[in-house]
């Protein structure tokens, strides 16, 4: 029997809730399959460590992680700690290091969820947002000076490098082309931007010729936004940078019915280190120990993890039993019009898992 080990990270808020919930569906498909298992080892990685240790994870973490098949993360941030610590003090601390330069957000309507765009279907909402993960405008680099004086300057500085701007360019290149549309929209901001968006710009065309195959568009960011709303239907994959994408795949989770269905792979591609899957809900300290986290976007997250690992079969089942649960009304949770809780979620998830050995 194959056993994968897997670093299970759930941080802070509803992240430890949701995440107890993935690794429950996770163990209930490898029993059904009965030909692998998963070895899960926790890490108490989060705020409540910062606040005791002066450190949301140990300096050498992201090497800890090396030797796993793959990472479950839950979620970082909670209200008396900065939120600039938190995420450069974990998730980017754990992205960058493991060069999981390809940030994949599937979007679809799933069964029983409506969006808020009227008369839109799931047959006219089926996106995959690429999103550059490794430098752009959340490269880190820039600093502050004269502090607290009339003069006080702070920077932060867009990094746009030909090998980063390539490697992503190509990566949904190549996803497109494996989709049965081809279809490819390049976001950008060039007419602003006009040093780092413009390599941008100039390196999806170069690239765009190994493609013939894949149609592709390009379309400025602020532009996009109101593309996604009013033409959805006309989109399928789309790549934009770190900051472009990080606000265009909310939106896009919004349009899908809820940001509480929504997963994330942090990828590398090139497999030398291991990937990381998460929710993008965030830690939503305002509902953590209520017990009412939605967790289909963890559910969603293991289902990404379990085909990146080449259990293909396995994740199709998960998909599944997400889509027979979320098609049940009764199986709603708040951020969906309903009542159920997290639990009811999950144990009807498993029924269904372990009843499809029947």
């Amino acid at each position: 029997m194959k056993t994968y080990k897997i670093a299970s990270i759930p941080g802070d808020g509803i992240g430890v809730e949701v995440v107890d919930a993935g690794l429950r569906a996770l163990h209930a498909l490898a029993e059904r399959a009965g030909t692998f298992q998963f070895d899960v080892t926790h890490y108490d990685w989060g705020t409540d460590r910062y606040k005791r240790e002066g450190a949301l994870m140990p300096a050498d973490g992201a090497q800890d992680l090396i030797e796993f098949d793959a990472i479950l993360f839950g979620a970082v941030g909670a209200p008396d700690v900065p939120d600039h610590l938190t995420l450069w003090g974990l998730r980017l601390n754990i992205c960058q290091p493991l060069d999981q330069y390809a940030n994949v957000r599937p979007t679809r309507i799933l069964p029983g969820i409506k969006s808020p765009l009227a008369g839109v279907t799931d047959k006219d909402l089926d996106w995959v947002i690429v999103r550059e993960n490794s430098e752009g405008e959340y490269s880190g680099q820039g600093g502050r000076s004269h502090r607290g004086q009339p003069q006080e300057v702070a920077t932060d500085m867009a990094v746009f490098t030909r090998v980063g701007v390539e490697r992503i360019i190509r990566f949904a290149f190549e996803l497109a082309q494996s989709r049965p549309r081809k279809l490819l929209t390049i976001v950008t901001k060039s007419n602003a931007q006009r040093h780092g968006m413009v390599l941008w710009d100039n390196v999806a065309c170069e690239v765009a010729r190994d493609f013939p195959d894949v149609t592709w568009d390009k379309m400025l960011v602020d532009a996009m936004t109101v593309r996604m709303v009013m033409q959805p239907k006309s989109l399928d994959t789309i790549v934009a940078t770190n900051l472009h994408a990080d606000v265009l795949s909310d939106l896009a989770a919004a349009l899908s019915g809820s940001i509480g269905v929504a997963p994330t792979a942090n990828l590398n591609p090139r497999r030398n280190t291991p990937s990381m899957f998460e929710p993008i809900h965030g830690s939503a300290f305002d509902i953590a120990g209520k017990g009412i986290a939605n967790p289909v976007g963890t559910f969603w997250s293991a289902a990404m993890l379990l085909e990146y690992i080449g259990e293909a079969e396995a994740a199709a089942q998960l998909m599944q039993a997400i889509e027979t649960v979320t098609a049940n009304q009764d199986l709603h949770t708040p951020d969906l019009g309903g009542d159920a809780t997290t639990e009811k979620v999950t144990a009807a998830l498993i029924a269904h898992i372990q009843g499809s050995n029947d």
